[in-house]
């Protein structure tokens, strides 16, 4: 009886075993941080992959630099002198060490601002951008606004806590740099391993070394960042990373472990969500109405990062207008609906539909030569 008991013990113990052991092949656990908030984010499609109270207000210290630097890039200066000022030199903290009067190319501001950190660089270029620092903070803020960072104020160009009323969230600086890495010197600047700058006073140039160790040695797959630290806002950081056709952002705040933080999430969001496409750009198949059969086309691919056991839930519903007695003679509107795409029955994406007068040829994607996508269009319909 006895012997009995023990073999039923195992038994069970196998089958548990088993059915763990099936669980884990079917999904990573969610990566434990550090950070005390945390978030990494599918560049491409923005969805959300891992979160830690991504939205709290926190100090976000010198990633505050990766809005100096997109304002930067985005006036058209990078060409120009900027003569540096003697409040630039006296800014306080990491310095690129520049003198009262110089004259250095904003590009190369820029370089010293991203790579070093300078703090005497974003005073600089906040002056020469925005006219002056309240200037160029008020461009901060409004480009925030823009781009939909709600729960974030801007005080200064640099992150000091010379500011009490500087913050952001975790979730805010994924949705900044996701809007600057759609800029390619931004992307060129932010993962630059060594930049040579002149310097007016030695016959060599200085050569600045970014200070991200995830781009320059601990993980092959960085692409860019910055990162950042004060007393008050600790460990800041925010990092990209790419790998075959797949690109993630990952922010840390007040991470005592950031570097491997980003590791764990990278690794995460790479082996359980994968980007597809889920309507490609082009002739768009399966439309049966005579009238706009070969004939209507999109203009993007619409691309979702999915979990695999999600790949039933994609749906892409076309609408399109009902066709009118006034589009004869060609008269047809450009824009005659949307492609709707939903995941799990919400609406993620919507592209407009175009028509031509002309049968539409179909348009081979770039994407198609690296992946083909494993989504099948469920459920279409047209609407009028």
């Amino acid at each position: 009886m006895k012997k009995g008991r023990v073999q039923a013990y195992i038994c069970a113990v196998f089958i548990l075993s088993l059915i763990f052991s099936s669980l884990n092949g079917t999904a990573e656990a969610a990566p434990s941080v550090s950070a005390q908030r945390a978030i990494v984010i599918d560049q491409d499609t923005g969805r959300v992959l891992y979160e830690k109270d991504a939205h709290t207000q926190s100090r976000i210290a010198s990633i505050t630099k990766i809005m100096t630097a997109i304002l930067a890039i985005e006036s058209g200066k990078l060409d120009e002198t900027v003569e540096v000022s003697n409040n630039a030199v006296r800014a306080e903290g990491s310095s690129i060490y520049l003198k009262p009067g110089e004259k250095i190319k904003l590009e190369d501001l820029v370089f010293g601002l991203m790579l070093r950190s300078g703090n005497d660089s974003a005073v600089a270029i906040a002056e020469h951008v925005g006219g002056s620092l309240e200037g160029f903070v008020y461009l901060m803020n409004k480009k925030a606004e823009e781009i939909g960072m709600t729960n974030s104020h801007f005080e200064n160009p640099h992150g000091l806590d010379d500011h009490e009323n500087h913050y952001s969230t975790a979730y805010d600086m994924a949705i900044l740099t996701r809007y600057a890495m759609q800029n390619e010197k931004y992307r060129e600047v932010a993962g630059t391993k060594v930049h040579k700058s002149p310097d007016p006073e030695h016959e060599w140039d200085r050569k600045w070394k970014n200070k991200n160790r995830l781009l320059t040695e601990l993980y092959k797959y960085c692409t860019g960042g910055k990162t950042g630290y004060t007393k008050r806002a600790k460990r800041t950081l925010v990092t990209t990373a790419t790998k075959g056709e797949q690109n993630l952002i990952a922010v840390t705040l007040n991470g005592p472990d950031d570097w491997d933080d980003h590791i764990q999430m990278f690794e995460y969001g790479f082996k359980n969500f994968d980007t597809v496409i889920a309507l490609s750009e082009g002739k768009i198949k399966g439309i049966k109405d005579d009238f706009y059969k070969n004939k209507v086309y999109t203009k993007r691919d619409v691309l979702l990062a999915i979990q695999k056991e999600e790949e039933d839930s994609v749906r892409v519903e076309y609408k399109l207008m009902k066709p009118d007695s006034s589009w004869k003679d060609g008269k047809v509107p450009d824009v005659v609906g949307k492609a709707v795409i939903y995941l799990n029955e919400e609406e993620t994406d919507a592209v407009p539909i175009f028509y031509s007068q002309e049968k539409v040829k179909e348009k081979k994607s770039w994407w198609m030569f690296w992946k083909q996508s494993f989504i099948s269009v469920l459920g279409v319909k047209t609407d009028g």
